[in-house]
């Protein structure tokens, strides 16, 4: 891997789904052990929480998630210790309460994100490309993601998106954008449209306050 260049922010997002039923003792645990990922080397940024909300999925996968957690980092690098480090590798705490899990890792080149601070507000959005025009279209499918943020520039606050480099637990998922605004109000008051009709697959949404 080679290092991003200076001022790129790495994005590591995981969604997970608790298995219904889980006792509140158990989420907690869980939630308040992938927070202590923060002390690992290399992390810029760590906040895992409940979503705000779900979004809806198109097509039929009906992909549905519970909680997030958000990790920015300086490089690949940085990331590649965090996911071989001890901690991570053991996460005995969420396999026993986790039903589903997805992982998107993308580089948001060329801009300097500031920590998010408490209160803020995210929409993340993993978009699915069919896979026969995937090629194709992905240069376009990046082009009407980034134009996104020109459209809620008055209450936007951070906005990043690029294609995802870690396939392995993606489920398929291969772009991802992640839009941030000052407060909750702000997020429900705008819908991000990517207008991408026939070329996506698949979309997953979700919400989430930084707690």
């Amino acid at each position: 891997m080679s290092s991003t260049s200076q001022g790129t922010v790495v994005e590591h997002v995981v969604l997970v789904k608790v298995k219904d039923d889980t006792e509140p003792t158990k989420v907690n645990a869980m939630v308040n052990a992938m927070n202590s990922l923060a002390t690992i080397d290399g992390v810029k940024h760590l906040t895992v929480g409940p979503l705000l909300r779900n979004g809806p999925t198109t097509t039929t996968s009906g992909l549905r998630f519970t909680h997030m957690l958000h990790n920015r980092y300086n490089s690949k690098e940085a990331l590649e210790v965090y996911n071989k480090h001890p901690s991570h590798v053991n996460a005995g705490f969420l396999f026993p309460v986790c039903d589903d899990l997805m992982v998107v890792d993308w580089v948001a080149g060329g801009v300097n994100l500031p920590p998010l601070a408490k209160g803020s507000a995210l929409r993340v959005s993993f978009l699915k490309l069919k896979e026969s025009i995937y090629e194709e279209v992905k240069d376009e499918a990046l082009s009407v993601v980034r134009g996104m943020e020109h459209g809620v520039a008055g209450v936007l606050w951070q906005f990043s998106y690029d294609e995802n480099f870690s396939p392995e637990r993606a489920k398929g998922f291969t772009l991802a954008s992640l839009a941030v605004f000052p407060e909750r109000e702000e997020l429900q008051s705008v819908e991000l449209d990517e207008g991408l009709g026939v070329v996506v697959e698949d979309v997953v949404v979700v919400d989430y306050v930084v707690p």
